[in-house]
């Protein structure tokens, strides 16, 4: 059984149902050959970046940058995990109240030095809070889980 690892900064309703809408999309009932785990940054490490085959993060921008929350597991697994996992698919949503812009060049700068592997652009859901974001995010955890269990990513 393939892993998605999901890690998500979480701190208002609305982000806690981003991150649950992940959860969905990743555990779709047609989707049987992949586990997806579940951790805020502050609970999630480098033990479970090894233990998995994708990531998917989550994260708000706060003061055009990530979580402080989702900066401190990069900063505890960073060099644990370096070597390891070079390759290791993941994807990245991002609450933005503004652009977006600086959180995402942020998390793109960390994960180029990790050496992971875009799925796909990173989501950036802008703006006054709108309906369909849960959709787009349990959209994208559906496909990367989808992804593992096709053997293609």
């Amino acid at each position: 059984m393939k892993r998605l690892l999901i890690v998500a900064h979480a701190p208002s309703d609305n982000t806690r149902r981003l991150r649950a809408a992940a959860g969905r999309g990743a555990r779709h009932p047609d989707i049987e050959g992949v586990e997806a785990v579940i951790k805020p940054p502050l609970d999630a490490g480098p033990e479970d970046i090894l233990a998995c085959d994708a990531i998917l993060l989550g994260t708000t921008e706060n003061l055009g940058y990530m979580s402080g929350a989702l900066k401190d597991f990069f900063d505890r697994s960073y060099y644990p995990v370096l070597e390891a996992q070079r390759g290791l698919p993941c994807a990245l949503y991002i609450r933005a109240g503004r652009d977006g812009t600086g959180t995402r060049r942020a998390v793109e700068g960390i994960v180029s030095g990790l050496g992971w592997k875009w799925v796909q652009e990173p989501l950036t859901l802008r703006g006054e809070w709108q309906a369909d974001f849960e959709d787009q995010v349990e959209e994208l955890g559906m496909a990367l889980a989808a992804g593992l269990e096709a053997g293609i990513l």
